[in-house]
């Protein structure tokens, strides 16, 4: 039977446990800023003809200094990170680091990769202390409230604390209950900033088994800024603009954070829910900006400034096409995107991925002259068996025959790594 001495020992537990988890309003609040990877582990990585190598260390540091310098400007904050330059740290030392300087939020930047070859699968998501770390992340609580609770003025105010008896582990329960709760409420915060600020599609805030949440004893969370290997992803977290509006988003949710923090959960406003994960469809969708007998460079001031632009030959005619992807939400994006560039007759246009042509084949158009191409040119010295047409005076080169678009638009990347630009693959419909 429990006694009174208990009940009261086990109350001055909890508030022990809400004082540390909420915290104080004079007091500074501690945040450890994790740039995942690093070093000789580059994390996640795209080669692009035009971005160059695309790497997950570099990209989470950019966002992580980012964020670091805006928190380090307000007097609230405490920052520390886990790395300032391209080093590896364990996964043990970063959370190491974090229960040893007390934090109050652990805050893990990485960037994602989709499996395989899919390269349409984009936006952010969030993730939180997964359902099956509850206990070891326990453990963990247990051993670092030692330290949490005994330090010198605690050992004299709350001698009688024993992080291992039976009323000081409900009080250790409730302290694992408020980080998934505060960090599943600031992971709410931030997706809901990458949504309503930067315009990005979310994927939701997730609990999954991390190792790096593992040993956390605080509030932690891992942020998935983006798909490495999906191109609009990628180009934009490799730019300055593209990180500083991550790190901004993540900033402000947690400044939302703090201020919930000093007034209670309940006195703040709730984060709009984020919309569950969209299903992606069975099929790709490409915007058709026009159809012209002319033929466009990239770049050309008739693609009114739009990026990601896929032209394909049909029957003399090109078509030019924005972006591509198989989430309806993004698909009406780009469609409006499209129009507003002052496309107004834009349609979207559905392609089955990886289907092949029943009969014909693409093509490479690689080079169109008045004036044939001599043998020693660079086009015709770095790509063999290149095929040469005529048609009204206007010699017509085209290289590579391949069976469905995906393989095209790689063969196409790979001879502009090559330095051959600007070329067009073609569909042609005969055997």
């Amino acid at each position: 039977m429990f006694t009174k001495e208990f009940y009261s020992k086990k109350y001055i537990s909890i508030l022990l446990v809400l004082l540390s988890v909420l915290g104080f309003s004079q007091k500074k609040f501690t945040v450890v800023l994790d740039a995942g990877h690093g070093g000789s582990d580059i994390g996640a990585n795209r080669n692009y003809s035009d971005l160059g190598r695309v790497q997950e260390k570099d990209i989470t540091l950019g966002v992580v200094l980012k964020l670091g310098k805006m928190l380090e400007k307000n007097k609230d904050f405490k920052v520390i990170y886990t790395r300032k330059i391209d080093e590896y740290p364990s996964l043990t030392s970063r959370t190491d680091l974090a229960n040893r300087n007390k934090a109050d939020f652990f805050v893990s930047i990485h960037v994602n990769s989709s499996p395989g070859s899919n390269i349409t699968t984009q936006g952010t998501e969030t993730f939180v202390q997964g359902p099956n770390q509850n206990k070891a992340n326990l453990e963990v609580a247990k051993a670092e409230n030692e330290v949490i609770f005994l330090d010198e003025n605690d050992k004299q105010n709350f001698a009688n604390y024993d992080p291992r008896s039976p009323e000081s582990l409900i009080a250790l329960k409730i302290q694992q209950s408020k980080y998934l709760e505060a960090s599943q409420w600031l992971g709410g915060l931030i997706e809901e900033n990458f949504v309503k600020d930067n315009k990005r599609f979310s994927r939701g805030v997730k609990q999954a088994d991390l190792h790096v949440l593992r040993k956390n004893a605080m509030p932690s969370v891992l942020v998935e800024t983006g798909f490495v290997n999906n191109y609009d992803d990628a180009a934009y977290l490799s730019s300055e603009k593209g990180q500083k509006e991550v790190a901004e988003s993540i900033y402000k949710a947690l400044l939302d954070y703090r201020k919930a923090m000093n007034g209670g959960f309940a006195a703040a406003k709730e984060p709009e829910p984020v919309k569950p994960a969209e299903i992606p469809m069975k099929n790709d969708f490409r915007i058709l900006l026009m159809s012209t007998a002319t033929r466009y460079n990239e770049n050309d001031a008739a693609l009114k400034g739009l990026n990601y632009i896929l032209p394909i030959k049909e029957n003399n005619v090109y078509k030019y096409y924005y972006a591509v992807t198989n989430l309806a939400s993004v698909r009406d994006n780009n469609l409006k995107t499209a129009k507003d560039a002052g496309f107004k007759n834009a349609m979207a246009i559905s392609f089955l991925p990886n289907q092949t042509l029943g009969f014909g084949y693409y093509t490479l158009e690689v080079a169109v002259s008045e004036d044939k191409l001599k043998s020693d040119s660079y086009l015709l010295k770095t790509l063999k068996d290149v095929e040469r047409t005529k048609e009204k005076g206007i010699f017509y080169y085209t290289y590579g025959k391949y069976k469905t678009l995906e393989d095209a638009v790689t063969a196409q990347k790979d001879i502009e790594n090559k330095g051959i630009k600007n070329s067009i693959i073609q569909k042609v419909l005969k055997n």
